[in-house]
């Protein structure tokens, strides 16, 4: 997480105010200015990524007897969403380009029973979604970007979030912004925003309760620290973008942006030779100090998913789930410590 003096003042401007800590004026600057930046008319702030796409599930009146076609390479609240409104995830297979959903995989999965699709923009990577938007409109289904790691992320001029009919994106604490914990649903349909909000707060209308709800608010205080965070977000993708070019250099490895669009490198992540033994790397890598993480283990392989009867075959999915490594990129990571890490991969190598 990067963060300033400025981010700490907005917080503590909000503390020392003493009022409106949950509820206050920045939430709603903080949707317009957030709205402004993806290009769409509405922004509706959560207090999680989980919960903005739990919230959309809703909005659509997705329950049970639907499916949701969603890919298995992703954080597992992708799939998850779908299961908590009763409805079943389908998974579709990932193409090799952005590690995003194969739309001819997602063509293969589509039944009387598909309502909508789930695009995930892995990494900060733009996926193939002006495809997946033509598969949803012509078999009348939604398109929903999980775009959680993606913010600021192009294809063409347009930002990632606007290809669908809804776009989510999270606030985690090792996102491009972040507020810790927080996310946003953004949209251009204006009949969608008034419910969006009953859902994260309760049903609540006034001094009624018009619907259920649900406890989704994000707190005024880190809505201060989002909008500070916003000030920057030009700055902070690059700075990922250039500690990513830099370590792709050294490491002589390809992660150019794919076909007009424009990478944000939330993650860096690297696919091993299948020569190579991952969990040694991993370990070797920790030994020097150097964090390595596994973004991600297919969800149709937890125990979880297995227990609930899922045994799908997805080649790529599970090709690449096995070799990819996600090495350290942050926006004040500086040169000296990314020599350091490549220098101790390539002697990992040569042992």
């Amino acid at each position: 997480m990067y963060n300033d003096k400025q981010d700490a003042k907005a917080v503590l401007d909000i503390v020392k105010r003493g009022s409106f800590w949950a509820c206050g004026p920045e939430i709603e600057e903080l949707e317009n200015k957030t709205a402004k930046y993806i290009g769409t008319k509405y922004a509706v702030a959560c207090n999680s990524g989980t919960s903005a796409l739990h919230a959309c599930m809703i909005l659509l009146n997705i329950g049970p007897g639907d499916e949701v076609i969603v890919p298995s390479f992703t954080f597992i609240a992708t799939a998850n969403c779908v299961l908590m409104t009763g409805a079943k995830p389908v998974f579709a297979d990932i193409e090799k380009d952005s590690f995003g959903l194969d739309p001819q995989d997602v063509l293969n999965k589509i039944t009387d029973k598909t309502k909508a699709i789930i695009a995930v923009h892995y990494g900060g990577t733009p996926c193939k979604i002006k495809e997946l938007r033509k598969i949803a409109d012509d078999y009348g289904l939604f398109l929903i970007e999980d775009a959680c790691e993606a913010f600021g992320a192009t294809i063409g001029k347009k930002k990632v979030g606007t290809f669908g009919h809804l776009g989510v994106f999270s606030l985690c604490q090792n996102k491009i912004i972040t507020t810790g914990e927080g996310g946003f649903i953004v949209f251009n349909i204006r009949e969608w925003n008034e419910p969006l909000k009953l859902i994260r707060s309760h049903g609540k209308q006034g001094n009624d309760f018009v619907c259920l709800g649900y406890n989704w608010r994000m707190p005024t205080i880190l809505a201060s620290l989002g909008l500070s965070q916003l000030k920057k977000v030009d700055f902070l993708i690059n700075k990922r973008r250039e500690n990513a070019f830099y370590l792709a250099e050294k490491l002589s490895t390809n992660v150019s942006d794919y076909k007009n669009t424009r990478n944000v490198f939330q993650l860096f992540s690297i696919v091993l030779d299948p020569e190579y033994n991952r969990d040694f790397f991993v370990k070797e890598l920790a030994k020097s100090g150097i964090q390595s993480g596994i973004y991600f283990n297919p969800i149709h392989k937890t125990s979880f998913y297995k227990s609930l009867g899922y045994k799908d075959e997805l080649p790529v999915t599970e090709s690449v789930s096995k070799q990819i490594l996600t090495l350290p990129n942050y926006p004040d990571l500086n040169r000296k410590e990314m020599d350091f890490i490549c220098e101790k991969i390539w002697k990992i190598i040569s042992t």
